[in-house]
């Protein structure tokens, strides 16, 4: 199955691992590009630029396959040197990294001379032509569906993905409410050359979370998701458990909502801890509306296999079954 997407990244399969915070780690990245999708490190993941430099290098080690970098530029409570990073990603010799957040123009000089090949998440149409102005190679589209931040426009992928169609030139993936071979049929069906999966590559074997976690995401539904720092114009999507019930409870109240209330329920620390330990309370974490589509915790080289063939099966038999006579 070969796409603009999987010949420009040199992979096998048009499936991208999204970048997650505390998740992209070398054991999960490897064996998504090992399955011939594409593996994302999450550079802030590591505490600091020589972390990341050596965690590339522990990458490497496990596969000698394509994989990629994601650099989330997001507003924090202290100063990020995400010039170090970018640096260290230069040096490690990189060819893909994935930016999200905020404007990516900064850093583009830096990736794009260093031959880096960059994708940049949005969550609409506009953005995503900006970032193809910028000399962005990818965009990630990014539906209403997705885990963690989904903007603000509130636009479910089946009007998205062809808005991007009909207006980018650049290839784009699909990223939002994808777990199966449906969804890549889907996604391509809509114009995507791929798909940008985080909950379900959260929900595998290799993923470094504690298996309680993963086990709640299979028992979940699709309605098992929050949205929270609504009121602060930063919305984010994530597990619906007591913690995240407490941030929505406190934004519920009248008047303009104090982030200094909400800080300490929410602090990045909590969210580490939690995926060590498997305390499903002890902080929030990022999930999308694809817990509906979970229901079992494969290795990523099943999940990609079983993801590739149900979609080929989709397109080669039932779709090309309508066109006939």
């Amino acid at each position: 199955m070969q796409t603009r997407i999987t010949r420009m990244l040199g992979i096998r399969h048009p499936i991208v691992q999204g970048g997650m915070q505390w998740v992209g780690r070398a054991e999960l990245a490897s064996a998504v590009s090992n399955a011939g999708a594409l593996g994302i490190l999450t550079a802030l993941t590591q505490p600091d630029p020589e972390a990341l430099h050596r965690e590339i290098l522990r990458c490497r080690e496990m596969t000698d396959q394509p994989f990629g970098v994601n650099l989330t530029i997001l507003p924090t409570l202290r100063p990020v040197p995400y010039d170090e990073y970018v640096e260290a990603i230069v040096g490690s010799g990189v060819r893909i990294v994935e930016t999200a957040g905020r404007n990516p123009e900064p850093f583009m000089p830096r990736l794009k001379g260093a031959g880096i090949t960059v994708i940049h998440k949005c969550t609409s149409v506009r953005h995503a032509l900006k970032a193809e102005a910028l000399g962005c190679d990818i965009v990630s589209v990014d539906g209403f569906e997705c885990a963690g931040h989904p903007g603000e426009d509130d636009v479910s992928n089946l009007i998205l993905l062809p808005l991007a169609a009909r207006r980018l030139r650049i290839p784009f993936l699909a990223s939002g409410g994808f777990a199966d071979g449906r969804g890549l049929a889907a996604a391509l069906a809509l114009g995507a050359d791929g798909i940008n999966m985080g909950t379900r590559f959260l929900v595998t074997q290799e993923a470094p979370v504690h298996m309680n976690v993963k086990q709640r995401m299979v028992t979940a539904s699709e309605r098992d998701t929050a949205l929270i720092f609504r009121t602060l114009r930063n919305t984010s999507r994530v597990f619906r458990n007591s913690v995240a019930q407490q941030v929505l409870e406190i934004e519920s109240r009248p008047g303009d909502t104090d982030f200094e209330e909400i800080a300490p329920l929410v602090k990045g620390t909590r969210g580490r801890d939690l995926f060590a330990t498997g305390d499903l309370d002890s902080g929030v974490w990022s999930a999308g509306m694809a817990m509906g589509l979970i229901d079992d915790i494969p290795t990523c080289d099943e999940l990609v296999s079983r993801i590739v063939a149900e979609a080929e099966a989709i397109i080669r038999e039932r779709l090309s079954a309508l066109s006939e006579p």
